[in-house]
């Protein structure tokens, strides 16, 4: 079984045992460690499950960065202070464009309004966006007529992060950088390392094998140690991935009809 919680242990005592520092994503921006390991984690849903991923961390003596959607499902309060709580970074997993159904005066007033719920446990200095693989509108285009930086936020993974130096990897659609299946969660990056499965990776960490930099996105709903709710994340992750490779075709074509218009 892949996607467990035991095999991530496996993979941060490996990583810790090669000397990254583990930095969360606002430390990293503001002073990186020549040797540091980045963990990202997107709250799609199931905040219960980050709280069991954020308490293995801490055991582990790591910390990482939780980004949750201010949505039914992934906002919970009193996971997110227990979160905080153990010295984790908090940051907003917005998805406010699509939200707003791609109205941008709109999209940025809830932007606000959402950020704001933050204050109660931790001042947000880092946001990430949500892919909304079936919506029509990419989050981060808000941010053509906007600056994030206007409410405070120093960084944002997609537009302030060196690929060429920070190697990405995540575990979107169930499989480590499976692009074929991922919408937008796609970085240009320096780096072609193959990685089979948590257990390939942690092999990697523990021999040396990942460079000096890293970030990785891991959404905590999928890493499940009971079987019954794995087997469900499993099945549904591959009904999803289906359509999602549909869709991923269809936006190639798109650029390239869009590239071959504009000779």
């Amino acid at each position: 079984m892949d996607f467990t919680l035991d095999a991530y242990k496996r993979f941060l005592v490996n990583v810790k045992a090669q000397g990254y520092v583990f930095q969360p994503f606002q430390e990293f921006l503001q002073n990186p460690a020549l040797k540091a390991m980045i963990l990202r984690h997107d709250i799609d849903k199931s905040p219960s499950n980050a709280l069991k991923m954020a308490s293995l961390e801490h055991a582990c003596e790591v910390k990482g960065s939780y980004y949750f959607r201010v949505v039914p499902g992934s906002w919970d309060r009193a996971i997110v202070k227990q979160i905080v709580k153990m010295g984790h970074e908090l940051g907003y997993h917005y998805e406010d464009l699509t939200l707003a159904k791609g109205n941008h005066e709109k999209a940025i007033q809830n932007f606000k309004l959402r950020l704001a719920q933050f204050e109660e446990f931790y001042h947000v200095k880092t946001i990430c966006m949500h892919g909304s693989p079936l919506s029509r509108y990419d989050n981060r285009d808000m941010w053509y007529f906007y600056d994030y930086r206007d409410f405070g936020i120093i960084g944002e993974p997609y537009f302030d992060v060196d690929y060429n130096k920070v190697f990405y990897i995540t575990d979107t659609a169930r499989k480590w950088n499976n692009a074929a299946a991922s919408i937008r969660d796609r970085v240009v990056s320096g780096f072609d390392i193959p990685i089979k499965s948590t257990a390939h990776l942690a092999e990697l960490a523990g021999q040396g094998g990942l460079p000096d930099q890293v970030m990785i996105t891991v959404h905590p709903q999928r890493w499940e140690d009971r079987p019954l709710p794995w087997i469900k994340e499993l099945l549904w992750q591959n009904i999803k991935n289906v359509v999602k490779k549909v869709l991923a075709k269809q936006n190639t074509h798109k650029k390239m009809d869009s590239n071959k218009g504009a000779k």
